[in-house]
């Protein structure tokens, strides 16, 4: 696929930067860290997105997560049309809201009460709210890497778009706010400890994504995650996982239920809204029912359990928990395929790779060394995994711009876009190769 046959895309990001900043609503849709010019989706359908030039491309980042089940998946969109044509949205309550909470909690034994909002920016947001609340205390741990929305006190050496840009937090974010973070590296129990000395008493939550998704995928090591459950258990601080990514993904309890897991707050996103804007935070009875109207902790939003949203997670959530059983089997050997067959095109081509994946999420790290931490992910050759990108995306494969961003399927993805893509991979380190 020629670079030139974007002609359309071309004009209409000309278009975009003279109307948003870079061109983009969202940092990471930018090509900056890899070149290039991004293609623009006229529309997707299964595995696959075309761009406005009539390109077609196999899809890896399946809108960041929540395409589990392939774009335009009919029943999730005869779902949509349903409900749209009952109106948008009420601002008042309906019995979608507590059919869908219903399914999650099925699924999430750790949620006993929840409350639906309209991202995962929000839930993480709000649930931190609710632990400085129950514990009275003002300070919070996540890990270097972990992404957990862009509220002021998570942007602090958080991973996303902000490892992509080489930005270590964000301006115009007090410091009197950031100095609340403690941000330490991941797979460290050691360094959790003594943090935990340190500031005994000051603590109130520590939040993880308990498989980092946001700089690249980086499994838990293990005992840790069981680790911390024992000293938040140990220091009256709450623990917080943040399932955006994970969520109904890693399997139909999410990592919780992948690692025996247990938590006191969890968040959730992407996939319980079907691809619509939504997110949720639940978790023990005690902590959620200091929220208003009940308790004195303050958190709303109009649009929270959309009526459009909460039909596209019902028939989503739904197939997959009726589908569980044939489901997740699908996405762990198509991932499985796909990610260790383009490892072997690497190794083939003199490529040093490390695949690190769990289940259906998977980074290729240009390093030829192990990656359990931010640090280490970010030693990857960027420049080597640009030029990659590229070439994968010149033969019609589009993975996501950043080193330090996750790659997905869905059950769309057959034998046919995996044959694909590792043939498209050979002549893609073939392109890396060349001018290395």
């Amino acid at each position: 696929m020629a670079e030139t046959s974007r002609t359309q895309s071309r004009a209409l990001q000309n278009r975009a930067e003279g109307l948003f900043p870079g061109g983009v609503n969202s940092p990471v849709r930018g090509f900056r860290s890899v070149g290039g010019e991004p293609p623009f989706v006229a529309r997707a359908e299964g595995p696959y997105l075309l761009d406005a030039d009539g390109n077609r491309y196999i899809d890896y980042f399946g809108s960041w997560g929540p395409m589990i089940l392939g774009h335009a998946f009919p029943p999730v969109v005869e779902a949509i049309a349903k409900a749209a044509r009952d109106s948008a949205s009420f601002g008042a309550s309906t019995k979608a809201e507590g059919d869908l909470a219903e399914l999650v909690m099925a699924c999430f034994p750790a949620i006993e009460r929840m409350r639906f909002v309209s991202s995962g920016t929000e839930a993480t947001m709000s649930a931190i709210r609710v632990a400085r609340a129950a514990t009275g205390r003002k300070r919070i741990i996540k890990f270097e890497g972990c992404y957990h929305g862009h509220s002021d006190g998570l942007l602090v050496k958080a991973g996303s778009g902000v490892a992509t840009l080489g930005i270590p937090g964000s301006a115009g974010v007090p410091e009197e706010i950031a100095q609340l973070t403690l941000a330490l590296p991941f797979n460290d129990l050691e360094a959790v400890k003594a943090a935990f000395s340190t500031h005994e008493g000051e603590i109130a939550a520590v939040i993880l994504e308990p498989v980092v998704g946001n700089a690249g995928c980086i499994p838990p090591a293990a005992g840790y995650l069981a680790g911390l459950r024992t000293i938040t258990e140990e220091h009256g601080a709450l623990l917080i996982v943040d399932e955006v990514m994970t969520g109904f993904r890693l399997s139909l309890g999410g990592a919780l239920e992948l690692y025996g897991l247990d938590a006191d707050l969890v968040t959730l996103g992407k996939i319980i809204g079907g691809g619509l804007p939504c997110g949720a935070f639940g978790g023990k009875r005690k902590f959620m029912e200091l929220l208003a109207p009940l308790g004195p902790v303050y958190q709303a939003g109009t649009l929270s359990g959309n009526p459009l949203a909460m039909a596209a997670g019902l028939a989503t959530v739904g197939y997959l928990r009726e589908h569980a059983a044939s489901v997740y089997p699908q996405l762990e050997a198509a991932s499985k395929a796909v990610a260790e067959g383009v490892v072997a095109e690497a190794s083939q081509a003199g490529v040093a790779l490390t695949l690190n994946r769990v289940g259906s999420m998977w980074t290729w790290f240009f390093s030829g060394g192990p990656i359990s931490d931010y640090t280490q992910a970010a030693t990857s050759d960027t420049t080597a995994f640009g030029r990659f990108h590229r070439a994968m995306l010149d033969a019609g494969v589009w993975l996501p711009p950043s080193q330090f961003e996750a790659m997905f399927l869905g059950t769309a993805h057959g034998p046919a876009e995996i044959d694909a893509t590792i043939a498209a991979a050979r002549s893609a380190f073939a392109a890396v190769t060349a001018v290395v």
